[in-house]
């Protein structure tokens, strides 16, 4: 249990510092909560990618591109694996 709050730590830290339309940190919770469920829900990166662009759009009205995504993508699947292995 500790572990997965953890990994969920870190990908918070790693979204919030993304900070894709440059409005500052601490201004993307609703976003950052769906991405953290779709990390666990999904595996691959383009579908994780595209997922995150869609929540985001979704907020904003405004698209990421997205080789962002897919950027932001690895790097969370990079850590959830990375977190899982440590059993």
């Amino acid at each position: 249990m500790v572990q997965f709050q953890d990994i969920n730590i870190q990908l918070v830290y790693i979204l919030d510092e993304w900070d894709p339309f440059q409005m500052g940190e601490g201004n993307y919770d609703t976003e950052i909560a769906d991405v953290i469920q779709a990390v666990h829900d999904i595996d691959e990166k383009e579908k994780l990618a595209r997922k995150i662009q869609s929540i985001y759009e979704f907020s904003f009205e405004q698209v990421i591109p997205l080789t962002n995504c897919k950027k932001i993508a690895e790097q969370l699947i990079s850590i959830k694996n990375t977190g899982s292995c440590q059993l």
